[in-house]
């Protein structure tokens, strides 16, 4: 698992990390990208669909196995080391998870999930110093957290000799996230920080983890995906996000079907006439959103990316109206970007914060940052961080 991505500041930072915890050079270091979320918002629980891509942003982490059974993570997120024994993760997960600082449940969560997943006792692999650098932004819906799943998952695989696969280290990902962490997210962070591939987005069945690559063509056509951070941080493990999810449990169990998948739009009236109102937008979203979503590879195959901007806009206002997890801040974003010419604009990420997107031709780049700039002035926001992604890589130890 080599990624192709050449050695950066952020590997950099990692391997000093390092060597101010260790006093030695590691073994090597290992990374995972964060994403971004084309279209496909919480669809992901809902046994839907979603397409994802990865971003160039990364987690790093540099590790060298010890020999006393001891995990040691160090992140310069924090540089306060966090030990525990291998042989006490099963204990520590996740009944006694508050023990353990919040950034820390992340790395040594994945180690608990993975020795699960492959069936491999404590005693059988060795301990491990890991040091974590990130220039992934925290807070942003661009999925950090998946990326130090990631970044850790492929770097302790290939420490400890697990013969698991991209999508098995992925699962442990989201084991980690649910179980150690406490966040009830789902399996489309993981899966497109393993599997992305340069210039195309990731098409993921998130019922059966079949996934399929389906080109971008963005460079072609003289777009830009511009991301519009602003700044308001969110967390996954609060209220909101579990709230949303029951509600579509709920909606699910009224429509008695294993998930929101398994309803389509023209069951939408069905489903007003067995749940109250809230709970209705909050399943007329999924709904939407899954056919959102299968309209978008459609239109990319077909048309190409510059057909794709009603489908952005209209996922927008779903979210912002049948599921409520927008905020002023990312309603003016996409708003001013449509406004300076986007093709197409929409939140990304699991709401109540983070970023926004826009679909924008290169020649209307600077208007678009411009404008998104000068709309938050107005209102009296916090200035926004406005930056392009590509496509890049998954995750895989550093050339």
């Amino acid at each position: 698992m080599t990624s192709p991505e050449p050695a950066s500041d952020t590997a950099r930072q990692a391997r000093e990390l390092f060597r101010e915890l260790t006093g030695a050079e590691p073994v090597g270091t290992w990374s995972a990208p964060g994403r971004v979320n084309l279209i496909g918002e919480h669809t992901d629980y809902n046994d839907g669909f979603v397409l994802p891509f990865a971003i160039p942003f990364r987690t790093h982490v540099a590790v060298t196995p010890r020999t006393d059974g001891v995990l040691r993570v160090v992140s310069d997120f924090d540089p306060v080391p966090v030990e525990v024994p291998v042989a006490e993760l099963e204990a520590l997960f996740p009944a006694r998870r508050d023990e353990v600082p919040e950034w820390a449940r992340y790395p040594l969560g994945v180690a608990w999930a993975l020795l699960a997943a492959s069936g491999t006792a404590a005693t059988a692999v060795t301990g491990a110093d890991l040091a974590f650098s990130s220039d992934v932004p925290v807070g942003a819906g661009l999925s950090s957290s998946a990326a130090i799943e990631g970044a850790t998952a492929t770097a302790l695989a290939d420490t400890w000799g697990l013969d698991l696969d991209r999508v098995a280290l992925a699962r442990a990902g989201r084991t980690a996230e649910n179980e150690a962490v406490g966040a009830p997210t789902g399996i489309m962070d993981q899966m497109a920080s393993m599997l992305g591939e340069a210039d195309a987005a990731i098409f993921l069945d998130c019922r059966t983890l079949a996934t399929e690559v389906v080109d971008l063509g963005f460079d072609a056509a003289d777009l830009e995906l511009v991301v519009m951070d602003t700044g308001v941080k969110h967390s996954h493990a609060t209220g909101g996000y579990g709230e949303r999810r029951a509600a579509c449990e709920r909606g699910a169990a009224a429509m008695e079907v294993a998930a929101l998948r398994d309803v389509s739009v023209d069951d939408l009236p069905r489903v007003a006439e067995r749940v109250d109102e809230v709970t209705f937008r909050r399943v007329r979203h999924i709904v939407t959103e899954n056919q959102r979503v299968l309209d978008t590879v459609a239109v990319l195959r077909n048309a190409g990316p510059t057909a794709i901007g009603e489908l952005l806009v209209a996922s927008h206002a779903s979210m912002r109206d049948d599921f409520e997890i927008s905020v002023p801040e990312l309603d003016t974003a996409v708003d001013a970007a449509l406004a300076a010419g986007a093709i197409g604009a929409r939140m990304t990420g699991g709401g109540f914060g983070g970023a926004a997107i826009a679909l924008v031709s290169r020649e209307k780049v600077a208007d678009v940052t411009d404008a998104v700039r000068r709309a938050f002035a107005a209102r009296g926001f916090a200035a926004p961080h406005v930056f392009s992604v590509t496509a890049a890589t998954g995750a895989g130890r550093d050339a």
